[in-house]
């Protein structure tokens, strides 16, 4: 059984610790998304992140290894390391160049999103004006799928992510998103939204952060009730998880250059009035429980290790093989 998380942050820092990740790998996780910008990151920030994190991967060979297949991470896995991917939330760092996501793609960013809760020239954010997919965002898809990058819908909003779907030729994923009917929050997707994935062969990976389980500290029980959710709704085929964990590093400030404004970021009337830095995150050791958790749900053990992994590996096979010849 693959053990997958969609989604982690570390400081946008070219000099953060990967101590967590060491974590996730202690607690037998085999591959994790990384993220390395958002939206409000300019180029600058992202590219030098993306170089960081990518010596410090090169400079331990015996703990971590950059994927670029389904095979690497079983490789991986194999001998005792943890596999790498990135991800890029929002189209921004494009700088509305559609040929800019294969030179992500060549330094490691394996799934991306277009808009990152608020609107851009490309797509819609879930905490913004209702806004479709663009012109222009219409061809940042086909140039995502082109490039075997996993296409994601987290921080979308509902319309645009339904354009996304519906423009795609492939498995639409969201990373991190949990559901709506469960908890009221403008990040977390509705039912159609969750169906509208799965109609695509995608996977729809519940967050663990407090303001959308609204559980002020999360365990991998309330994890697994989204999961299940999901299970129950579209089938256990389309669960998964991105525990989607902040890892602050106090010594590192990874604040974006310029006139960075917060609270437009995450704006109060969305629900973040008690800041964003107060959310709470499941301990790293879920990943050691989750699977007991999901069977407290009803699940077999054979449906757990879809949800915890078995899942997001077909698609990615499915998807980065699709990448072209590096290198």
């Amino acid at each position: 059984m693959i053990k997958w998380e969609a989604h982690a942050c570390l400081p946008l820092h070219p000099h953060a610790s990967f101590e967590p990740i060491d974590q996730l790998r202690a607690a037998g996780v085999d591959y994790v998304s990384i993220n390395i910008g958002m939206d409000m990151n300019p180029v600058p920030q992202v590219m030098a992140v993306i170089s960081g994190f990518r010596a410090t991967i090169a400079a331990h060979p015996e703990k971590y290894l950059l994927a670029r297949s389904v095979p690497d991470i079983e490789r991986a896995r194999a001998e005792g390391r943890i596999a790498i991917g990135f991800d890029l939330e929002g189209a921004m760092p494009l700088l509305e160049q559609p040929d800019m996501v294969a030179l992500y793609s060549e330094l490691g960013v394996r799934q991306m999103h277009l808009a990152y809760n608020r609107n851009n020239s490309v797509a819609g954010g879930c905490h913004d004006i209702e806004q479709g997919l663009t012109p222009l965002g219409k061809s940042v898809v086909a140039a995502i799928h082109a490039a075997g990058v996993l296409m994601d819908c987290s921080h979308t909003g509902r319309k645009c992510s339904l354009d996304i779907m519906a423009a795609s030729d492939g498995p639409v994923i969201f990373s991190h998103s949990n559901p709506l009917a469960l908890v009221e929050h403008g990040r977390n997707v509705t039912d159609e939204q969750i169906r509208a994935s799965a109609a695509t062969g995608g996977v729809v990976c519940v967050s663990g952060v407090s303001f959308f389980l609204d559980a002020p500290q999360p365990s991998c029980d309330d994890v697994a009730r989204h999961a299940a959710y999901v299970a129950d709704l579209v089938g256990v085929e389309h669960a998964g998880i991105g525990l989607d964990i902040s890892f602050h590093q106090a010594d590192l400030d990874d604040t974006p250059p310029g006139g960075y404004d917060p609270t437009y970021w995450w704006p109060k009337s969305a629900g973040y009035d008690r800041s964003l830095t107060r959310a709470a995150y499941p301990p790293v050791a879920s990943w050691t429980t989750m699977a007991d958790a999901l069977g407290r749900t009803g699940m077999t053990a054979d449906e757990a290790g879809l949800v915890m992994g078995g899942n997001m590996a077909r698609v990615a096979r499915q998807v980065w093989s699709k990448a072209p010849t590096h290198r």
